[in-house]
């Protein structure tokens, strides 16, 4: 448990979203990826639909495709049907292979996503991975329009476990149990169904009423300064997104476990499912993993029967990147001929194994630092605010129609004073609030900008350009060092906010 205790207490550093601003350089803090476990970094997603391989029964087999059929041989080679989220590099390292040793009959695209369900012919790992067993639909472990329409109150009442009755202070503030759910949902971006199924599997308080309930570690954390639910369950929510969006990016090819030894993972899982395994692989030891997550008292179990083996809901979420999705015109979050600072470059979309997705921006107006700024922060695009509390607005952006996208965006560091209310419907360029110190570590005013499609973090790159106004994200060799791009003008991000940093819309 040395490890995975390690691992803990260097998330707790993290458990406030931490933001790169004026006034003081934040290089030199620690990269969590680089601690206790497996090198991780964050990435993209990929949902579950045609997990299986064609059975190797004949010398060549001949697989229909939108063109022409594409001959292979079975034992050599495997099929792999392309999942949601998916790219060419992404898959490569997944089964251990060039990105130029994969086949398709049509057209791979080097930089992107793949087509779904385009077929690729890929050559075999030597040996074949333990448990290439499904566990859940990445649209049920992230908070997909599935889990947004999840009433958590009405559930956590009728179940009348121990969390109806739990309550918690955080950030001073009362909150009952289907609150902290809620809050580390909205907070995290992973879904409610999987949350309550977790806090049921470790405590059993969603469905029943234990005699001698622990309210200290329900969980089973048991770490120092890690108490109660809602930082427990935070904690646990950072390892589902690290172990998500790491192999999402191809970051990540094998489990490491809490008390030693190592698994490949199995190249054709979806994200979610490999989510959950790293998990479980930095809660229990290699010995008690499998029975865990798949035993007939395991979490898989615990979750089918609170809420089925195939929800036709989350299964209407699929898939979350479809073919036709298209990208958002956005525009910078503040007025034209104004001059801003670039203080923070490309940095996690919200905390500890999100995408390197995010911008941070600080108004030019000489005001002292952690004041509430005069400026204004603008709405990036037309969207309704979904969000608003504790330093957050969250907009879920429309068409020309009036209906959302699936788009989000993300403003931390909004203060109260002014902040827009829920409900409210924006047009492009109409205020939001004022950019503060308010909500998370900050170390100076700002506001910081992220994006989310149907509950997936986005990161920046060839995947997912980041635009606003025109100016390109493009990423540096690390977090928060990343410049803007438009034509032959370069802006570098600087957490001073100095001369170089400053972009004018």
């Amino acid at each position: 448990m040395r490890k995975l205790i390690l691992f803990f207490l260097v998330l707790l550093f993290f458990l406030a979203s931490a933001c790169n601003l004026p006034i003081k350089s934040l290089q030199g803090r620690p990269d969590p990826t680089q601690t206790a476990g497996p090198a991780i970094l964050a990435t993209q997603e990929k949902p579950a639909l045609n997990l299986q391989t064609p059975s190797p029964t004949h010398t060549s087999q001949a697989l229909p495709t939108a063109t022409r059929p594409l001959e292979y041989d079975p034992d050599r080679f495997v099929a792999y049907a392309v999942q949601s989220g998916d790219t060419l590099n992404g898959v490569a390292a997944h089964f251990g292979v060039a990105p130029d040793q994969i086949r398709s009959a049509g057209p791979l695209p080097t930089q992107g996503l793949l087509p779904n369900q385009q077929t690729l012919i890929i050559p075999k790992l030597p040996e074949p991975a333990p448990l290439p067993r499904f566990l859940l639909l990445d649209s049920e472990v992230v908070n997909s329009p599935c889990g947004h329409s999840f009433n958590i109150r009405e559930f956590v009442n009728t179940a009348n476990g121990r969390l109806r009755s739990y309550s918690q202070v955080v950030d001073s503030m009362s909150l009952t149990g289907a609150e902290i759910v809620q809050l580390v949902s909205e907070n995290t971006s992973l879904n409610p169904h999987f949350l309550l199924a977790f806090i049921q599997f470790r405590s059993h308080w969603v469905l029943e009423n234990p005699a001698e309930p622990d309210l200290t570690h329900p969980l089973g954390l048991n770490i120092q300064h890690i108490e109660g639910l809602y930082l427990e369950l935070s904690t646990y929510a950072q390892l589902v997104n690290i172990g998500y969006y790491a192999w999402r990016q191809g970051k990540m090819t094998e489990l490491n476990f809490a008390e030693g030894g190592s698994a490949r993972i199995a190249p054709e899982l979806n994200a979610g499912s490999v989510a959950l395994q790293y998990l479980f692989a930095r809660s229990f030891p290699q010995s008690a993993w499998e029975a865990q997550l798949y035993g007939p008292n395991g979490f898989l179990s615990t979750y089918q029967k609170m809420f089925g083996e195939a929800q036709a809901c989350a299964r209407g979420s699929e898939p979350l990147f479809p073919d036709s999705m298209a990208f958002p015109t956005l525009e910078l979050p503040f007025a034209p001929g104004e001059a801003w600072a670039l203080t923070g470059g490309l940095h996690n979309d919200w905390d500890v194994g999100t995408p390197f997705g995010a911008l941070d921006f600080a108004p030019i107006t000489g005001e002292p630092p952690c004041t509430v700024s005069r400026a204004w922060v603008l709405a990036a695009a037309a969207g309704v605010v979904t969000r608003s509390a504790k330093g957050v607005v969250q907009l879920a952006l429309l068409d020309d129609a009036g209906k959302t996208t699936g788009w989000d965006l993300l403003y931390m560091h909004i203060a109260a004073k002014d902040r827009i209310a829920v409900g409210t419907r924006v047009m492009a360029d109409e205020r939001i609030g004022h950019p503060s110190c308010e909500g998370g570590y900050a170390t100076g005013t700002h506001v910081h900008l992220a994006r989310n499609y149907h509950g997936e973090w986005i990161g920046a790159g060839d995947s997912f350009p980041y635009r606003l106004s025109g100016w390109l994200a493009v990423p540096g060799e690390t977090q928060y060092q990343s410049t803007l791009v438009k034509g032959d003008q370069v802006v570098v991000s600087r957490s001073d906010g100095s001369k170089g940093s400053w972009i004018i819309r």
